[in-house]
């Protein structure tokens, strides 16, 4: 029995909602291909086309059915709209990671704190996954300081842990326990 996963709608805060991925977030993806950091550390294409970006919304849906994660689009509750991603990526053994990346023109807003405290929320609550984790470039001061805010504990630097383009990273290390839910 090889079932898909479900990707469900979250609500996220009182004006988000987490949600599948569709076509209709074309838009999004060609925002994200302009950054300078999304498409190094994931499969935004680093050059928009229509061809693309349907492709990397497809690896988006592909990522259920082959059973490797939850992708989720940020969307505002308000017109629909998608202003980044979020992903749970089951490891087994009790572990999964998560990831995510707001648009340029939402940043500074709290779309990723909301959208994390959502899905790891539902990680160990719903999906009972003892332990989520994270890794987060050092520099990148208000990804981890969101960590922080959710409730992930940094538990240390991992040095020369991913390549992210040409060059190997350090990355934080931060986890958050089912057993730290509040009862």
């Amino acid at each position: 029995m090889n079932e898909s996963l479900v990707v469900p709608e979250l609500v996220a805060g009182s004006s988000l909602v987490l949600r599948p991925w569709t076509l209709d977030d074309l838009d999004l993806v060609r925002e994200a291909t302009a950054d300078e950091l999304i498409p190094l550390i994931t499969t935004v294409p680093s050059a928009y086309s229509d061809a693309e970006g349907i492709a990397f919304i497809e690896r988006q849906w592909a990522r259920a059915s082959t059973r490797q994660g939850y992708s989720f689009a940020i969307a505002r509750t308000a017109d629909g709209r998608a202003v980044g991603q979020i992903g749970l990526w089951p490891h087994g053994q009790g572990r999964a990671s998560l990831g995510y990346w707001v648009a340029k023109s939402s940043r500074g807003q709290g779309i990723a704190l909301e959208a994390l405290r959502a899905v790891s929320l539902w990680g160990l609550s719903v999906l009972e996954i003892p332990r989520l984790e994270l890794y987060v470039e050092p520099w990148n001061v208000a990804s981890w300081k969101t960590a922080e805010r959710v409730g992930f504990k940094r538990e240390g630097l991992l040095r020369s842990w991913q390549e992210v383009g040409a060059e190997r990273r350090d990355m934080y290390m931060y986890s958050m326990l089912i057993s730290e839910l509040p009862a």
